[in-house]
């Protein structure tokens, strides 16, 4: 079979490039290359502002379509598996690819991730030609697996003569899922053997560790990780990060600061096969999901090792301690004594440089495009079914067109290990059992409650609610957190005195927290806001634990107001019937945390010389230090002038508040039922119920807890009652938009940028360690550069 007429299937857009798209790319150019006829039917995103929307505001790249490509149109941004899926959903695109397929011609349709709809599976299932799928991803996800199943993903799956995985992960999840049989044949790379010898052939004694990331800025890929192990490392050895993929603008809100990072954005292919060969090492921290990782090979072209995650699909790569290291995914510390240890023994890193430049051979295109043609001989040899009960099978999809022993899914062990600091997986499991009886039983208790309630009486109280007194009410709320940031900035300049905290800056992070802590669970608005004004000071890492600290500060005087207003609320109504002792050890837990922060530091000092681990040892002289660094947050109340103002504006805050439940209850008309003292009761229940808050925002729990103390101590109807606790909410999460939202566009950054940051918060240290790094200097940072 000298010349074959060939049709490459990608679901993914041609101008939204990622490494499937790459991969086909070079395939078709190789078999043409061959002599072979090759077409590649894919969607294609022109560069307009519709595609854009459509994408979540990510623009095409500015790609000349090849004259193999036949375009199936416009695709859209689908969130998956950790990132965006750009495919083909269009009637357009699945009439084009049924059209092409039905007139083209072709011997034989290589489908790749023919898991993915709508294209895989139009190609599969309406195609009688020769077939060919190749699977990419690597997937535990139980959920969308099943849903694929369950709308006939095994059954189209049987279409297939041949079924390839680009890893033993991919074939993990195709076993897994969907049965049947693979080979297993790798992504390919460009092997220039001028740049891999240039690369392979560095020698050791450079002035600086040079370290290069190629990727998205998504989650999965795991840069936050990757900036907080640079943070560290740059205060031990010269160093010097390269990031390509992000742009600057996408770079920069998730570091603490720029020093030492080059920020090149999307780079074209031989830009960035220079940048790989510049490179001393490429690090590749993802955190899963990952089935292959395609730019592992690139790096191993370019003859430079890697440093990477253990994770299933880059130990399909890899050979540990030979071309790369693997490190605990998730580890940010691992990570960063990885790149260290590589650093203090140079001769190891050329040696790893040189292995993986021999290594790569085995991923070298012509190798791979051979087997892929072999599979395509397979497929197109493979006999028909024979009797009428077979061809039955095969033509519903009963038996794979393969015609091989029937191979059913079945359960496998996982190949990815937990990541640092998750937990066991049977405490897991029961953790989110837990968490899914809480919702279910909240959701129960809610329709019952309104059914009880009835909803007209709520809509009736809302409707008839006085929008001039809900108007009054939000800018109350609004001032009482201006006052908050006020309280906040005392307390900056008193544990910050030679840092520049500027009143705005304070004002920026409060009003970015609120909004945080208003859509984020696990209260990261708090971490939020502390990154803000830390980044702020000229000296982030340094100032982050205290900055932190100084939250401390803000807490023992919210504990204060609390007690205020459980005060007013004790005395004014017999309000829970002899079980005040339950909530009052809610309201004074703080109080306790609070004194373990303060005394913490004294005890590990005493402990610290009497373990017999150097491990431990530092564990415990690194937490005594940041326990030390919190207590450094609470100097206000050492300065009488900047602790008045602190206690001062953050008692008027909470005053505020309290003025504002009171006047939406005048709203309400309830003012004459209910009075100041219900409005106390009200503010004191919600913040007390939203210390581990049970829903997202505690919606729910919120007005449940609204109507339960007005029911109880004031005898307010409980439809009325949650009307009033739907409004307070209103004004609550209406405060943190209206503040939140404009700081958040000051501060050039998203929710999602924040949101990545905060879950990144906790800066990494490394021990000093003597050797190479002890010995010379950083050489001079670098500043972010476009």
């Amino acid at each position: 079979m000298d010349h074959v007429r060939i049709a490459l299937v990608s679901p993914y857009s041609w101008t939204y490039p990622g490494g499937v798209t790459r991969h086909i790319e070079a395939l078709a150019e190789r078999f043409i290359e061959d002599g072979h006829h090759v077409r590649v039917l894919a969607p294609y995103d022109p560069h307009d502002r519709f595609s854009a929307v459509l994408h979540r505001g990510a623009a095409p790249q500015e790609v000349e379509p090849p004259d193999y490509l036949v375009s199936l149109g416009r695709t859209v941004g689908f969130k998956a598996n950790g990132s965006v899926s750009n495919v083909s959903i269009t009637p357009h695109g699945i009439s084009r690819l049924h059209e092409e397929l039905r007139t083209g011609g072709y011997d034989v349709v290589h489908i790749h991730e023919p898991v993915a709809p709508l294209t895989g599976w139009v190609a599969a299932d309406w195609t009688r030609l020769p077939l060919v799928g190749t699977f990419h991803s690597y997937s535990e996800h139980r959920v969308a697996n099943g849903l694929a199943n369950v709308i006939g993903a095994r059954r189209v799956l049987n279409r297939l003569h041949v079924r390839i995985a680009v890893s033993e992960a991919a074939a993990w999840t195709g076993r897994r899922w969907f049965g049947g049989h693979y080979r297993v044949i790798p992504n390919g790379v460009h092997v220039d053997p001028a740049i891999r010898a240039a690369g392979g052939e560095r020698e050791a004694g450079a002035d600086c560790l040079r370290i290069v990331f190629v990727g998205q800025s998504v989650e999965r890929k795991g840069l936050p990780l990757l900036l907080r192990a640079f943070e560290a490392l740059r205060e031990h050895i010269p160093t010097e990060l390269t990031v390509i993929g992000p742009s600057p603008a996408e770079l920069e809100p998730l570091m603490m600061d720029g020093l030492g990072v080059r920020a090149l954005g999307k780079v074209d292919e031989a830009e960035k096969r220079l940048e790989l060969a510049r490179a001393d090492v490429l690090c590749a921290p993802s955190l899963g999901g990952e089935s292959f990782g395609m730019v592992l090979t690139e790096a191993f072209a370019a003859g430079t090792p890697v440093v990477a995650s253990d994770i299933a699909g880059y130990r399909d790569v890899v050979r540990n301690g030979v071309d790369g290291v693997l490190v605990p995914r998730g580890d940010a510390t691992a990570l960063a004594e990885a790149l260290r240890e590589l650093w203090l023994e140079p001769e190891r890193l050329v040696a790893m440089g040189r292995a993986a430049a021999a290594d790569v051979e085995r991923f070298a295109w012509p190798r791979v495009a051979a087997e892929v043609m072999e599979a395509y001989k397979d497929a197109i040899a493979t006999r028909a079914p024979e009797g009428a009960l077979e061809r039955a099978a095969v033509r519903v999809g009963a038996r794979s067109a393969d015609l091989k022993p029937h191979v059913p899914p079945r359960k496998l062990p996982s190949l990815e290990p937990a990541p640092v600091g998750s937990k066991r997986p049977a405490v897991a499991l029961a953790r989110r059992a837990a968490m899914i009886a809480v919702s279910l039983g909240g959701a129960v208790l809610a329709l019952l409650a309104l059914r009880k309630i009835g909803i007209s009486h709520i809509a009736s109280a809302l409707i008839n609610s006085s929008p001039a007194f809900v108007l009054l009410g939000l800018g109350i709320m609004c001032a009482s957190m201006i006052l908050r940031a006020f309280s906040w900035y005392a307390i900056l300049r008193a544990a910050l005195p030679r840092s520049r905290v500027r009143l705005s800056d304070a004002m920026q992070g409060t009003f970015i927290g609120v909004l945080m802590s208003s859509t984020l669970p696990a209260r990261l608005g708090e971490p939020s806001r502390a990154l803000v004004v830390a980044r702020r000071t000229g000296r982030p890492r340094e100032n982050l634990p205290v900055v932190l600290g100084t939250l401390v500060s803000q807490t023992l005087l919210n504990i204060v107001a609390l007690a205020v207003l459980g005060a007013v609320m004790f005395s004014s109504v017999n309000l829970f019937n002899g079980h005040q002792n339950a909530l009052l050890f809610a309201a004074i837990a703080p109080v306790t945390l609070l004194l373990l922060v303060l005394i913490a530091p004294v005890l590990l000092r005493t402990s610290a010389g009497r373990s017999r681990f150097a491990r431990l040892h530092t564990a415990m002289a690194e937490t005594r230090h940041a326990l030390t660094r919190v207590r450094a947050g609470l100097a206000v109340f050492r300065r009488p002038r900047l602790g008045a103002i602190a206690t001062g504006a953050q008692l008027s805050a909470w005053g505020l508040q309290w003025l504002s439940c009171y006047v939406l209850l005048v709203a309400l008309g309830l003012n004459h039922q209910a009075g100041i003292a219900a409005a106390a009761a009200v503010l004191f229940a919600v913040n007390i119920t939203a210390a581990l808050p049970a829903t997202p925002a505690n919606l729910g729990v919120f007005q449940a807890a609204c109507a339960a103390v007005l029911a109880t101590g004031w005898h307010v109807g409980y439809g009325t009652g949650v009307a009033y606790g739907v409004i307070l909410q209103a004004v609550e999460v209406t405060t943190a938009i209206l503040m939140g939202m404009p700081a958040l566009l000051k501060e050039g950054m998203s929710w999602r940028e924040v949101r990545l940051r905060a879950m990144h918060a906790a800066p990494v240290k490394l021990p000093a360690r003597p050797g190479r790094s002890a010995q010379r200097a950083p050489g001079d940072a670098l500043k972010v550069k476009g």
